[in-house]
């Protein structure tokens, strides 16, 4: 039996955290927030048989990576209408409700570098967890942080020096 904190607690913790690399694989939108909400009835059911010196943090973002690769896998299976308008997205686990060209701009990550910013930038794992996830060694997917961090630092540069030049 967990006893460390009650579940409730573990959900206003490390809910944005959840939603951020919900976010960082899926894309904004609804997909995330079901993955976000997914995460946590399941959590909620093996929360009693959590140990009690589990990492709980690094356990949500696992089960979170595990549900994404659930929608992921139905969204291959099922089409997606185009005609309706999307929900407005939550901006729960953002600093505002206007970071929505920094999650295009992570979802634009190669898979790997995306996969490896979400968990370990966001998500908070270190690297050999990360490996662990997604495959390969520790040095390899630190690497690939490294170069998506680097990228989205060109992205948003580019975007600055342009944004400047155009006053």
């Amino acid at each position: 039996m967990n006893t460390t904190i009650p579940f409730e607690q573990a959900v206003t913790q490390h809910g944005a955290t959840v939603l951020r690399v919900c976010r960082a694989v899926l894309g904004p939108g609804a997909d995330a927030e079901d993955a976000w909400s997914e995460t946590f009835v399941a959590a909620l059911a093996a929360w009693p048989d959590l140990e009690p010196d589990t990492n709980v943090e690094a356990w949500l973002v696992r089960v979170a990576r595990r549900k994404a690769i659930d929608v992921t896998r139905a969204r291959a299976r099922h089409a997606v209408p185009t005609d309706d308008v999307p929900d407005r997205p939550s901006t729960l686990g953002t600093s505002d409700g206007h970071d929505i060209d920094l999650w295009r701009a992570v979802a634009a990550l190669p898979e790997r570098q995306r996969l490896a910013v979400a968990y370990h930038y966001l998500g908070g794992l270190p690297h050999t967890e990360t490996a662990e996830l997604i495959g390969g060694r520790p040095d390899a997917v630190r690497r690939a942080a490294a170069d998506g961090v680097r990228s989205l630092r060109r992205a948003f540069a580019a975007a600055d020096a342009q944004e400047g030049a155009s006053r």
